[in-house]
C-alpha cells in the first residue's frame, strides 16, 4: 500500500512552537501579554465574542461594497441554511453583543480582547488568512477623552512593547455627520472633475467609497488625490471643537502626534476622530495599530444611537518588531538517579511545582540523558533524587551557571518545598 502524502498547512496559516531560541512563538505571545498587563492599567475588562456570526453581522458593520465583505470573507451555509461568517475583525461582534446581551446598562463600556481572525487575501509579510489581532473599544462615550484615552492605552502599549522608536502616530479628523457630508460632495465634484486622470479602481471607489481614493496608492492617482480638498474648509464648529480637544488631551499626555489629514475612513458610519501608528521598518504594510471613531455602527446593526471609538492591531506584526523576549524555562530539572526512582521523582516535581517551582521532569531517557539534556536547555539547577541511605543524603543540587544569589534562592525554595533542613548542593557531578 502506497504511504499517503501527509497533508500540507493551509495557505496563509502558520503553526508556532514555543520554547526555542528562533521561535516567533515567543514574541507573540510576549505581544499579548503586554497587552493584557497594560489593558488592566487603563481599566479595559476582557471581552469574549464568538469566532462565527450571521453573515449579515459584517455586512451591515464593514459594507457590502468593500472588499472585505465582497471578496475576502470566509462564509458558508451551515447545516441548518444559515449564512455564517467567521469573523474578520471584532467590532461588529462586540457591538451586536452590546446590542443583544444588554450590555447598554454598563456604558460607557470599556473592552479589549484578542484572538485569531480570518480573511481571504492574498499573503504577504505580516499577513495571514488566519492572523490575530489585539483589539480595544469604548462604547456609549461620545466625548473626546474616551478618544484620548484609547489613544493613550495604544502609545503606552508600543512602549512597553519596546516598538515605539520609528512609529509614528497619524491623526486626523473627518467631523461630524454634517461636516463630512459637505466634504464628501467636495471630494465627488473635484474627482469628478478629473475623471480622465484617475485609476480603474479609483473610478469603481467613485461611486461606491469616494474618500478611500484620497489614500490610493496608485500613482495615477496621486496628483489628482494630493490637489483634492482637506476637510478643514468644510469643519463645523462642534466638530473643530471636538478635534482641538482630542489634540489637546495627546499633548497633555505626552503622546507625539502629526496631522494627516489624507487618513480616512470609508464608510459613513465612521466620525470625528481617523488614526494610525506607523511604521518604516515592514515594508509597504506600514500600520501596527489603527482605529478611529464609529459613531454610527451600533444603530446600523438595529441598536440604538450609541457612540464608541476603537482600534486594532495586528498580534503578528508587533511581534515582527519586538525584540525576542528571555525564553521561560523551568528553573528546577528533577532527575532520579535510576528507574526504580521514577515514582520518587514524581513526587519531588509535584511537591515543587505546587509550592509555585517551574520543574521539569523527564519521561524518557536515564540519568546521564537527561542530565545532558538539562544542561543544553539552559536549566539553572538539577536536583538529583537518591536512595534514601546515599552519602550524603537522598538530594543533591547541581548548579548549572546562575549565579550565586540565584542559587541560594532556588535552594531555599527547594528545602521548603521539600521541608528539608539542609541540601547538599555543588557545581560538580552528584
Amino acid at each position: 500500500m502506497a504511504r499517503q502524502e501527509t497533508p500540507r498547512p493551509v495557505r496563509g496559516t502558520q503553526d508556532m512552537l514555543g520554547g526555542t531560541p528562533e521561535a516567533f512563538q515567543e514574541r507573540f505571545a510576549h505581544v499579548a501579554a503586554t497587552f493584557d498587563r497594560v489593558r488592566k492599567l487603563y481599566g479595559f475588562q476582557r471581552v469574549e465574542v464568538p469566532v462565527f456570526e450571521s453573515t449579515a453581522v459584517f455586512a451591515r458593520s464593514l459594507g457590502e461594497s468593500t472588499d472585505v465583505v465582497s471578496k475576502e470573507m470566509y462564509s458558508f451555509e451551515d447545516r441548518g441554511g444559515d449564512s455564517i461568517t467567521l469573523r474578520p475583525e471584532f467590532t461588529a461582534g462586540i457591538s451586536r453583543a452590546y446590542i443583544t446581551e444588554g450590555w447598554q446598562q454598563y456604558a460607557p463600556l470599556k473592552v479589549a480582547t484578542h484572538g485569531p481572525l480570518f480573511r481571504y487575501e492574498r499573503p504577504q509579510k505580516g499577513r495571514f488568512r488566519q492572523f490575530h489581532q489585539l483589539d480595544a473599544e469604548i462604547i456609549g462615550a461620545g466625548e473626546p477623552g474616551a478618544d484620548v484615552e484609547l489613544l493613550v492605552f495604544a502609545d503606552q502599549l508600543l512602549r512597553e512593547l519596546g516598538v515605539s522608536d520609528g512609529v509614528t502616530l497619524n491623526l486626523n479628523t473627518l467631523g461630524d455627520a454634517e461636516s463630512r457630508e459637505a466634504w464628501r460632495a467636495a471630494l465627488v465634484a473635484h474627482f469628478e472633475a478629473h475623471r480622465d486622470q484617475l485609476s480603474e479602481e479609483s473610478l469603481d471607489r467613485l461611486q461606491r467609497n469616494p474618500l478611500r481614493i484620497l489614500d490610493s496608492k496608485d500613482p495615477r492617482d496621486r496628483p489628482v488625490a494630493d490637489s483634492a480638498p482637506d476637510i478643514d474648509a468644510y469643519l463645523t464648529d462642534e466638530a473643530r471643537s471636538f478635534f482641538e480637544k482630542v489634540t489637546s488631551g495627546l499633548d497633555a499626555a505626552g503622546v507625539a502626534w502629526e496631522r494627516n489629514a489624507r487618513l480616512v475612513r470609508g464608510l459613513d458610519y465612521y466620525r470625528h476622530t481617523a488614526f494610525e501608528f506607523i511604521t518604516d521598518r515592514l515594508g509597504a504594510q506600514g500600520t501596527v495599530l489603527g482605529g478611529g471613531r464609529y459613531d454610527g455602527l451600533i444603530e446600523n446593526l438595529g441598536g440604538p444611537s450609541t457612540p464608541a471609538v476603537g482600534w486594532a492591531a495586528g498580534i503578528e506584526r508587533l511581534a515582527m518588531l519586538v525584540d525576542m523576549p528571555e525564553i521561560e524555562r523551568p528553573i528546577v530539572a528533577v532527575i532520579p538517579d535510576n528507574a526504580d526512582l521514577q515514582l520518587a521523582g514524581i513526587t519531588v516535581a509535584s511537591r515543587l511545582r505546587r509550592a509555585g517551582v517551574a520543574t521539569e521532569l523527564a519521561v524518557r531517557g536515564n540519568a546521564k540523558k537527561q542530565t545532558e539534556r538539562a544542561v543544553k536547555a539552559g536549566i539553572s539547577a538539577l536536583l538529583f533524587v537518591r536512595n534514601p541511605d546515599a552519602t550524603g543524603g537522598q538530594y543533591y543540587l547541581r548548579y548549572n551557571g546562575s549565579d550565586i544569589e540565584t542559587l541560594r534562592a532556588i535552594s531555599q525554595r527547594i528545602q521548603s518545598a521539600l521541608n528539608l533542613d539542609q541540601l547538599m548542593s555543588g557545581t560538580g557531578a552528584r
